[in-house]
């Protein structure tokens, strides 16, 4: 078998046993999609030690090793991260280009996840991915040998799955090209984290849930996602109070189902966004001629509660083209 039929085998059976898994959980499952999950509330006793501003700005993992630099090595890695930070490169920086870099700082796992991915479906290596790639490293395997799947439960898996990321994939490209940007892949594997695929992640979610077809979700269809009756015993606790939550929260129109909507009040909730009020206090904090901007000297002025004498290996990528950033 060649080397492509094998990975789109391999990827394929990995992607039923995944769906398979989602099908019959026997546990509680975590629905609730939380961007920036790792950016939480700002403990009250962190006032001087400058830690959350710290993980914040740079990552949890990666604020660790700044321990090593020195603070001059500190400074001038700050140095390079604001010119980064500076989007449109007029010298200052924004409450807004602070968000935006904080919340990818945050998601960086995800631009990790993808770059370590992109060489198996970027076959001409033209630093795009069509459909036409993404489908063949997938399901090459399956259309190109149908009979070997037609009796078997990933016929239906594979039959399901192949219009359904067809589908995303148009959802994350823009550009209507049928081919994928870095950043465009990126919101098809993980689209919980992009705005304009909020809608697409409501919807599979939904076609996940909903095993009668009638386009709503109702309690048992809702339980049944979380939790299997495996030897008819009673129910826990938590599927209990799941039911409870059913009732009082999730269904808001109390029609006993949950449409597309109270599923998107459900999944995607509007929380407090995290990075924006870290974005906020950095300029306050740092802003010492009031004009709600900080230029590099301001910033580097105040580089302790930044960055302090910590560094991370990020800043070692600075210097390079780093596209998941």
């Amino acid at each position: 078998m060649a080397r492509g039929g094998r990975l789109g085998l391999a990827l394929g059976l990995l992607l039923a046993l995944v769906l398979a898994l989602r099908a019959k959980p026997t546990v509680r499952k975590e629905r609730v999609v939380r961007p920036d999950s790792e950016l939480g509330e700002r403990p009250p006793e962190d006032n001087q030690s400058f830690q959350y501003d710290h993980e914040a700005f740079l990552g949890k993992e990666d604020s660790k090793t700044f321990d090593q630099l020195s603070p001059d090595e500190s400074k001038e890695r700050l140095g390079k991260i604001v010119d980064r930070i500076d989007s449109d490169g007029d010298g200052l920086v924004t409450t807004e280009e602070l968000k935006v870099w904080i919340k990818r700082v945050q998601k960086r796992y995800i631009y990790d996840n993808v770059a370590k991915v992109w060489k198996d479906y970027d076959r001409d290596k033209d630093e795009k991915i069509s459909w036409e790639e993404y489908k063949q490293a997938t399901y090459g395997y399956y259309l190109g040998n149908p009979a070997e799947f037609q009796d078997s439960s990933d016929h239906h898996t594979f039959k399901k799955m192949l219009p359904r990321d067809e589908r995303r994939f148009k959802a994350s490209d823009l550009d209507g090209d049928l081919t994928a940007t870095r950043e465009e892949f990126t919101a098809f594997l993980h689209p919980e984290e992009f705005e304009h695929m909020k809608e697409i992640v409501v919807l599979e979610t939904l076609e996940d849930i909903d095993k009668n077809g009638d386009g709503f979700v109702d309690q048992d269809e809702y339980i049944a996602d979380m939790f299997s009756h495996e030897d008819n015993g009673p129910e826990p606790d938590w599927v209990l109070s799941e039911r409870e939550q059913f009732n009082d929260f999730r269904d808001l129109n109390k029609d006993g189902k949950l449409d597309k909507d109270e599923i998107r009040h459900w999944i995607l909730p509007q929380d407090y966004d995290h990075a924006q009020a870290e974005a906020r206090h950095l300029v306050y904090e740092s802003d010492k001629n009031k004009d709600e901007m900080l230029t590099k000297e301001e910033i580097l002025d105040n580089w302790n509660m930044f960055v302090g004498s910590q560094a991370t290996n990020y800043g070692e990528d600075l210097t390079k083209n780093h596209d998941e950033l």
